[in-house]
């Protein structure tokens, strides 16, 4: 009696293993059971209409692609993207994808998304961690070519002249990538020639409103400025602000250039406000969709993917507003 028992204890126990074993899905995988790849995304915030843009093109394409996103903005914060990481890690998604706050201190979240099992990607902007292994790619722009065409035009502008050209810059959130890059890219170019010369520099954190207030600062301190260098357009409006407000005519008595081409940002262009703009553009959702496709999958794909991006003068601002997506 008691082997007769025994024996229908054990089959009971194998019924139901093969039971876990076919209804169980694979580790770190939200949507196994109907094939259906979900991402977790955490977004820096909706600081600029460039951000605006970037999180409508992602979300749109997830849309399209068929992948199911759970999203999460940080409000420019980089404990909330560390809190966002780890529930969607919890959460068991199948790839996790972020536009970094600032470029540091995200190693130990990584190496928990790693161990998980789940695979990275950064969008955006990258961060300085050795391990690259932490992530799968980095899909963006190269921030310090921007700042290196920034600077280029600047030089080609002021060729002709011997005088002292005074440079204010804004520049993006601290810490940041492509506050750094931007930075970096510009500096590098005009260092040749020592009659430019950097005379204020301080960040704007992306804001139209903090654009506004650091540029009323640098008017007051700095009598004679003659050159505004804002890491996006929307620093850069908000500096036109400033500058009528002071009396002078943005883009005459202080030529600027900004970085983005977003479509207020291309408006103040095409009237004159603006004199040039480096292009940066935020509609990376379908390559996003794309390689996340391939890293769920697998397949291998190349650490930097580059988006492709312009620069515009006031007549080619004019020419393409009336198609200008964003």
């Amino acid at each position: 009696m008691f082997k007769r028992m025994s024996a229908l204890l054990l089959a009971g126990v194998t019924v139901l293993a093969a039971a876990g074993c076919a209804s169980g899905g694979s580790g770190g995988s939200g949507g196994a059971d109907d094939g259906k790849i979900t991402m977790g995304f955490s977004q820096v915030g909706a600081e600029s209409g460039w951000r605006t843009a970037n999180t409508k093109s992602i979300q749109d394409s997830a849309k399209t692609a068929g992948i199911e996103l759970k999203f999460s903005d940080a409000q420019q914060k980089q404990e909330n993207q560390i809190k966002a990481i780890r529930s969607f890690i919890q959460q068991k998604v199948d790839v996790i994808a972020f536009s970094p706050v600032v470029e540091s201190g995200w190693d130990t979240v990584l190496k928990e998304a790693q161990n998980a099992k789940i695979p990275v990607i950064l969008t955006d902007r990258a961060v300085d961690s050795a391990d690259t292994s932490l992530y799968k790619t980095f899909l963006g722009s190269d921030f310090v070519e921007e700042g290196r065409k920034a600077g280029k035009w600047l030089v080609e502008e002021y060729k002709d002249s011997t005088e002292t050209v005074n440079i204010v810059q804004l520049e993006g959130t601290t810490g940041s990538a492509p506050a750094n890059d931007r930075r970096d890219g510009f500096a590098e170019i005009i260092k040749a020639d020592p009659k430019f010369k950097v005379i204020a520099s301080q960040t704007g954190d992306f804001t139209r409103a903090k654009g506004k207030e650091v540029m009323e600062a640098f008017l007051k301190s700095n009598p004679d400025i003659d050159v505004l260098y804002a890491h996006n357009d929307d620093m850069g409006l908000g500096a036109i602000e400033a500058i009528e407000g002071a009396g002078k005519v943005p883009g005459k008595d202080i030529k600027i250039i900004t970085v983005d081409a977003v479509k207020d940002g291309m408006q103040a262009l095409a009237d004159g406000k603006i004199n040039f703009i480096v292009e940066c553009s935020p509609i990376l959702g379908p390559q996003l969709m794309d390689l996340a496709k391939k890293v769920v999958a697998g397949e291998q794909v190349p650490q930097r993917v580059l988006t492709e991006e312009t620069t515009f003068t006031p007549e080619q601002a004019k020419a393409a507003l009336p198609t200008r997506p964003y």
